[in-house]
């Protein structure tokens, strides 16, 4: 343990962030067989809202031969002081320094958490490169959605979990018992693993088959979670009611690496909502999923929530609704229960771009949602636009403000109870070409375009009544870098990572001049990774790592989005990208 905790935590601005003593944290002996720090590489408040950083410490937890614990990104002040004191990173829970345990584990959300990676080992005493480590150091995971592309960061890592954790984490932990700690054995035994990727020990692996759970009603959920001390981003009851997407858009990349299409059933979801609101004290759910109005029996299971909520003052958020198939049933359900907003991606501005990408909605379909939604006493709706999807012009681009304008129209001809206005929010993302979609071949915008078509986005609002919001085009270029780089982005980020970079996610901490003097010193072109098309012959960085979706259908995809052609739903008509063998019965005929 760590001996000089307290005078540390008396020094930091936010000392709850380090403290590990919430509600419901998991406290065992060090003597225990297996010990995992499970370390999320940004900060406490973004770490603490993430739904698969809390299943899987309580997983890991329910084992008897292992103890689970948190770590997350130090902020700058605690940096600081870890550095100055020359006291190593700790776990929360037990204060121990990272380089006593058997693993450090790291879950990656989003791309711009790398450099997290680097300052964590560093604090720790753990060099920063696989081939720098020996048999007395941890051994180092990755697992996460980023690592459908491992190879910008496999370097770093030991063993790099491909799919969904709850699968094969219990395997992977039965084996190091088995290997009796022999770290080469195990690591060459862990290769055999479904999902399991060892890039550093060996010959490297030919394939590598993703991890996917078939039944999520009876995979492992927890029926407690931490509640942080101080308040999180997302601070609330995430209840997850199915995984994957029935929907097939383009640019999703999430759409694709969670299929196939799994639902968990009203009763289980009942009865995990019940457990969690009891557990920890929350008063608001929030349904997880990619399209939650897709969830087949989703009036039943909000009628179900709400003869729960309604008596105890509990909230019900329904997020990622589908403006295709939102209904009055559901508006009604929302409506009955405390509401936190409505919220829709239209994605593009027109019909023609829509269609390339393949959301299927119509300007019909807006209006009829926006109808149903204002009838029934919304005065508030996010709509979330991209810009930069292939094929779009600079009509597309003004449509997104003329759609928003629309919804103000709506508001003014349907609302019952116009009192409290209308405010409409558009977020705008910029498009980055993801691994595993149809589009992961397609050219990104470089830096002075994205700012071209944003200053032509913004002129374009007129009302008041719309706000426009839109991420930073700098973090959009480096995203497109790691998203789709090779092994020589290592260099790249520890270069950054010596340069300063940390906490890139966060505006007062990314600084573009370093990326940019970063690459100047490792020979990288960014927009060698970024602005350049791929054909669909070259072989990709990724192509070992199997998701089980086609590179024949993704292609097809990719070709039917020039002539702007749709494919229907899942549950219309199988598009046969692979995964039938797992969700027939479920979706497919």
């Amino acid at each position: 343990m760590i001996e000089n905790i307290d005078k540390i935590l008396s020094s930091v601005s936010k000392p709850s962030w380090y403290i590990g003593t919430e509600l419901n944290t998991v406290h065992k002996s060090r003597d225990i067989h297996t010990r995992v720090a499970y370390c999320f590489p940004d900060l406490y408040d973004v770490g603490m809202s993430h739904l698969g950083m809390k299943l899987l410490y309580h997983m890991m937890n329910e084992r008897d031969d292992l103890w689970c614990e948190r770590v997350f990104a130090p902020n700058t002040d605690m940096e600081e002081l870890l550095r100055k004191t020359n006291t190593s990173l700790f776990a929360l829970e037990s204060k121990d320094p990272l380089r006593e345990f058997d693993f450090v584990a790291f879950t990656l959300v989003y791309e711009l958490s790398y450099t997290g990676i680097l300052n964590m080992l560093d604090l720790a005493g753990i060099p920063i490169y696989a081939k720098d480590r020996t048999e007395n150091d941890p051994i180092i995971i990755a697992g996460g959605p980023c690592m459908c592309n491992p190879e910008p960061v496999a370097d770093f890592f030991d063993v790099i979990d491909i799919g969904e954790g709850e699968e094969n984490l219990n395997e992977l932990f039965d084996l190091y018992k088995e290997c009796g700690k022999n770290k080469a054995e195990f690591l060459e035994k862990a290769k055999n693993i479904r999902g399991m990727y060892v890039p550093n020990h060996g010959e490297k692996q030919e394939k590598v088959t993703r991890a996917v759970i078939e039944d999520l009603d009876s995979a492992y959920y927890p029926d407690k979670l931490v509640v942080p001390f101080a308040q999180a981003v997302h601070d609330r009851i995430s209840l997850e009611i199915m995984r994957g997407c029935i929907r097939g858009c383009r640019f999703c990349q999430a759409g694709m690496i969670y299929r196939p299409y799994r639902q968990k059933s009203v009763e289980r979801l009942k009865s995990d909502a019940v457990k969690l609101c009891e557990s920890t004290g929350y008063d608001e759910i929030s349904l997880l999923s990619l399209s939650t109005s897709d969830f087949q029996k989703l009036p039943e299971l909000a009628e179900s929530l709400r003869e729960y909520c309604i008596p105890r003052k509990i909230s019900l958020a329904l997020p990622s609704l589908r403006i295709d198939n939102f209904s009055k049933e559901i508006s009604d359900e929302i409506s009955s229960i405390r509401k936190t907003g409505l919220t829709f991606a239209p994605e593009a501005g027109t019909q023609r771009l829509r269609d390339v990408i393949n959301k299927n909605i119509t300007d019909e379909d807006i209006e009829r949602s926006c109808k149903i939604a204002f009838e029934n006493g919304a005065s508030a709706v996010k709509l979330y636009f991209m810009i930069g999807l292939p094929t779009e012009t600079d009509e597309d681009i003004i449509g997104i403000a003329q759609t928003a304008q629309q919804v103000v129209e709506y508001f003014y001809k349907y609302a019952t109870n116009r009192s409290r206005g209308i405010s409409v929010t558009i977020s705008c993302a910029t498009f980055v070409p993801k691994p595993h979609t149809p589009f992961q071949w397609e050219a990104q915008l470089t830096l002075d375009e994205i700012q071209r078509r944003q200053d032509l986005l913004k002129r374009s609002i007129t009302s008041k009544k719309v706000h426009l919001k839109y991420h930073d085009a700098d973090t959009t270029v480096l995203e497109g870098v790691f998203a789709r780089g090779d092994r020589k982005i290592a260099q790249l980020i520890e270069a950054a990572w010596r340069l300063g970079c940390r906490l890139d996610a966060w505006t007062e901490h990314f600084d573009f001049s370093r990326w940019q003097k970063a690459a100047e010193e490792c020979g990288i072109n960014f927009y060698d990774y970024t602005a350049r098309k791929r054909s669909f012959d070259e072989q990709l960085p990724w192509h070992f790592v199997d998701i089980g979706v086609t590179k024949s259908f993704m292609q097809r995809e990719c070709e039917k989005a020039y002539n702007a052609e749709t494919t229907p739903n899942c549950i219309e008509k199988c598009s046969g990208c692979g995964m039938n063998k797992i969700c027939k019965g479920d979706v497919c005929p």
